[in-house]
């Protein structure tokens, strides 16, 4: 498979030092999710090979090329979907996702409970308040919560994207968030990303989406040849 390739030892290295990063903020058990859109199927070994099994992707068709690169090394992948979801994708990724991060509206939940019924998934919210970003608004939050539920879907928790800007930026909106995960009894708190990694950890993620902190700058999706363009 083609795609941006990365050094094996390498990406040890900095999952190392980015376990040693969370370490020092938090002894709650933090897992991390390695985004590695833009990267070919190599990122995904790196992190099998350094311990880390739960993969982010955002397009379905790089997630399912990388899904068939692996062979038999795929069952080791606990694929999180963390892009923004058409419901006309639901049906080829339902085999294989194995965590559903960014369901925001009734529509898209109703499809994922005919074509992967039970589906572990999380709410996500506009924490920033975009019309162009993914995520339901905050109020709304939890009548989606109990919608999913009802049709039969396992809510495990909610998950958001800071805005853009200094970390800080992010906190209010990170707050909320657990505040409200605590208020539905919800334990999954995905928010967190390299840029933020810090201020999430203080606010009480449970989940962080890491990409550039383990395999270093990302390319442009034109960049990445072949079944990755």
């Amino acid at each position: 498979m083609s795609g941006t390739e990365v050094d094996l030892e390498e990406v040890s290295a900095r999952v190392g030092a980015l376990r040693s990063r969370i370490a020092a903020k938090t002894d709650r058990e933090v897992r991390i999710v390695a985004v590695t859109k833009g990267f070919g199927v190599s990122a995904v070994r790196a992190a099998l090979a350094a311990g880390i099994h739960d993969i982010g992707e955002n397009y379905a068709q790089e997630l399912l090329d990388k899904h068939a690169a692996l062979g038999e090394l795929a069952r080791e992948v606990r694929w999180q979907f963390i892009g923004r979801l058409q419901r006309n994708k639901v049906r080829a990724l339902a085999p294989v996702v194995s965590c559903w991060q960014t369901i925001d509206r009734d529509e898209l939940a109703a499809e994922l409970s005919r074509r992967a019924p039970g589906a572990a998934v999380l709410v996500q919210l506009n924490l920033s308040g975009e019309p162009q970003k993914g995520g339901c608004p905050i109020d709304d939050a939890p009548r989606l919560v109990a919608q999913c539920s009802q049709l039969g879907l396992e809510v495990r928790g909610l998950m958001g994207v800071g805005p853009a800007g200094p970390p800080e930026r992010a906190r209010p909106g990170f707050r909320r968030l657990v505040a409200l995960a605590d208020e539905l009894g919800l334990p999954e708190r995905s928010i967190g990303m390299t840029a933020d990694l810090e201020v999430a950890l203080e606010e009480g993620t449970t989940m962080v989406r890491v990409g550039r902190e383990l395999f270093g700058p990302r390319p442009a999706r034109g960049e990445a040849a072949g079944p990755l363009a």
